[in-house]
């Protein structure tokens, strides 16, 4: 059996459930419980900030990209918990247009999954009994999905307080908790979200922070008895590997893959070697794959073009081996990369891509790419799920296409993907392999 659990929401973005989550997450670990937290969402980012504050690996759950056997095999992961603490991502009930492998992507249909109650997140600015009457909506818009109660965010003073609890005992609905205004528990922010867990300047005192002031202002005790179970987990298996010894970059210029694709492949037995392109490691020569992830390869561009061993060991292996790059890892394997200077870096030149940060377009949704190749492990017309947020623009890709590629609603996008000789690469990043 799966633990009881809780899904952390809000009605919108920006209404600081990431803290209230970090929060919650230390705050209950230091009750003595062990804490699952999970990220509903292509969200890559959060998870590594879950995993500093449960002191335990967050893996995503995705309705869209997600079939209900990896659903299963990801959920199980929390066995061995006391609770587990989802966060959601932008408003509880927003998702995509069009059917995916098993819904369309919100963090409400990932609570009727697991049977979580939901902690609604309401930030009261500018507002007082009229925050019960949207809370009290989202109740009436899904019925069947249990609203544990909200977490009232940045009240403003004693007597904004005593007007907002009005409003929600008017409604009947539970408020766990009452967050004071304080502009000093901010994360650090960038053009994708947050910055990385591993750049925060002191990450474990910010947690520790957040769990007090949760701890101060809300019931942890009636929080933790409002959480409902989620049954019997699944026997799904997590995703194979695209080869036995991986070799992965891992700095802070590569650092997003998603973590349900590790412990796969550690789970199938795959040896997953990490390296710093940064610190100008080599690539393994023993390796069978180097797999560049997706990050922040536009903030350090020049130090990657100075990496001269990283560089030329990668030219080596692609050579006779294959190279995979996702998003930043893509933009690293192109012949340059023009920063937001207007700079034109080189890079290792295994694909024939230019991109530029200095000419920055918004990319961002659901993919699903059927290969015109074999990539990484997967054969010629295999179909994958995946997910692109990215601010680059092409300005040359002179290669193949690797795929054909459409969002969420079934139309194509132009960032296909490249694919020369040993070497692939692609804007989205890979979270599942369709079922067609």
């Amino acid at each position: 059996m799966l633990p009881k659990g809780l899904m952390i929401s809000a009605p919108s973005s920006g209404t600081g459930k990431t803290t209230v989550m970090l929060g919650l997450l230390r705050a209950i670990s230091d009750l003595g419980l062990t804490v699952q937290p999970f990220k509903s969402g292509p969200d890559y980012i959060d998870p590594a900030f879950h995993q500093a504050a449960a002191r335990r690996p967050s893996f995503n759950l995705d309705s869209w990209s997600m079939d209900q056997s990896l659903f299963a095999a990801i959920s199980a992961q929390a066995h061995g918990a006391d609770i587990a603490i989802a966060e959601g991502s932008m408003g509880l009930f927003d998702g995509v247009a069009s059917k995916g492998a098993s819904g369309f992507g919100s963090s409400a249909e990932t609570a009727m999954l697991m049977g979580w109650p939901v902690v609604l997140v309401v930030d009261v600015s500018g507002q007082a009994q009229s925050a019960a009457a949207t809370a009290l909506g989202f109740v009436s818009y899904a019925p069947r999905l249990p609203l544990a109660g909200v977490i009232l965010n940045r009240v403003a003073s004693p007597r904004h307080e005593r007007l907002a609890r009005l409003g929600f005992e008017k409604a009947g609905i539970s408020v766990l908790g009452v967050l004071p205004r304080r502009g000093d528990l901010t994360l650090p922010e960038r053009h994708l979200g947050l910055i990385q867990a591993v750049e925060h300047p002191d990450l474990e005192q910010a947690i520790t922070t957040y769990a007090k002031f949760l701890n101060d202002n809300i019931d942890l005790q009636a929080l933790i008895q409002a959480a409902q179970g989620a049954g019997s987990a699944g026997s799904g298996p997590l995703p194979k590997p695209p080869a036995q010894k991986i070799a992965i970059a891992r700095d802070a210029a590569f650092s997003f893959t998603y973590p349900h694709l590790l412990k796969g492949w550690r789970d199938h037995g795959a040896e997953v070697i990490p390296f710093s392109p940064l610190e100008d490691e080599r690539v393994p020569p023993d390796a069978d794959i180097v797999w560049l992830p997706g990050g922040y390869p536009e903030l350090h561009a020049g130090r990657l073009a100075a990496a001269s061993e990283f560089m030329d060991s990668l030219r080596l292996h692609a050579k006779s081996k294959p190279v995979h790059g996702e998003c930043g890892g893509y933009m690293s394997m192109g012949a340059a990369l023009i920063d937001k200077e207007g700079t034109a870096h080189q890079m290792a030149g295994l694909l024939g891509l230019v991109t530029s940060y200095e000419k920055r377009k918004f990319h961002l949704g659901y993919r699903l790419a059927r290969l015109k190749s074999p990539m990484a492990g997967f054969a010629t017309a295999t179909a994958l799920r995946g997910h692109e947020f990215h601010y680059s623009t092409i300005i040359d890709q002179p290669d193949e296409p690797l795929a054909e590629v459409v969002d969420a609603d079934g139309q194509k996008v132009p960032e296909t993907g490249s694919v020369r000789g040993h070497a692939t690469g692609t804007f989205f990043h890979y979270i599942s392999k369709a079922s067609s």
